[in-house]
């Protein structure tokens, strides 16, 4: 990741508690029918490696996934866990999206998940991206677009919420609103061929809430995020604590639901 930019969210448990949710299932799904045993795939951020080793099983046999991230920490996380899942046709190593360590032409599917987002120059990325795919293959690309999310009931802590949210991304020098850009960003970046969808993630029954109102309650007050709003003043230590009881609150309202939307692209090359 440049200087320029940080990743917001970090590594703590509560953030962990999310991304290791993650599969080719909830996550994915728009690249599913171009999976194939013998294909090679580069999954950029592959963060704790839930999607990256699902993957590699939907590539097998003949099939090889190489997931990269930046963090050597959350690197090492991903091995331990292919290797305890007993997936042998993945690795992953650290990286930089905008210089990575592989030829012209290496991939016949480049992937990446919530990642140009948090990145100062997805265009940038992008571009990259396509280099290391081989001509036919394509640049998978999925992110969120906290603009358009949906939460009932509209608790102030969590309007709240939202608006720090956005102001911590931003610094980071990341669009949070990235899901909307997604399109323009692959055609500045050369592509002309594109498959555009989108989907959604929708947390409402209880345990969904539970699940999400309690790792955001958390991550409101022990993730990167945290530190980061209270450097820049978008939030105070007590404005971070109401937003982390607005989380347990909606988390115990029974009518309560939460939409993410996402949008997809894949690419041609």
């Amino acid at each position: 990741m440049s200087p320029r930019e940080q990743y917001t969210h970090g590594h703590h448990e509560s953030v962990l508690r999310s991304h290791t949710w993650r599969t080719v299932e909830n996550s994915a799904a728009y690249l599913a029918p171009r999976l194939a045993p013998g294909l090679k795939l580069l999954d950029v951020g592959s963060g704790p490696g839930t999607i990256t080793v699902d993957f590699a099983r939907r590539l097998a046999p003949g099939g090889s996934v190489t997931g990269v991230d930046a963090s050597a920490e959350i690197v090492a996380q991903a091995a331990e866990f292919a290797a305890a899942e007993g997936v042998t046709n993945v690795t992953f190593d650290t990286g930089d999206a905008y210089a990575l360590d592989f030829d012209d032409d290496t991939f016949d599917i480049v992937h990446a998940h919530q990642v140009l987002q948090h990145l100062a120059d997805p265009v940038a990325a992008l571009r990259e991206f396509r280099r290391v795919t081989k001509p036919g293959g394509v640049v998978a690309a999925r992110d969120v677009d906290y603009g358009g999310a949906v939460v009932q009931p509209p608790l102030p802590g969590l309007v709240r919420w939202g608006e720090v949210y956005d102001a911590v991304h931003r610094s980071n020098g990341g669009d949070p609103w990235a899901g909307r850009a997604l399109k323009g960003w692959a055609l500045d970046a050369g592509f002309t061929e594109l498959e555009v969808t989108a989907s959604v993630w929708c947390f409402a029954s209880d345990e969904e809430r539970a699940w999400w109102g309690g790792l955001w309650a958390d991550r409101s007050l022990h993730s990167a995020f945290a530190p980061r709003a209270l450097e820049i003043g978008a939030a105070g230590q007590v404005g971070l604590e109401e937003i982390s009881a607005a989380w347990r609150e909606w988390a115990e309202t029974p009518s309560a639901m939460f939409l993410f939307p996402h949008m997809e692209i894949i690419a041609t090359v």
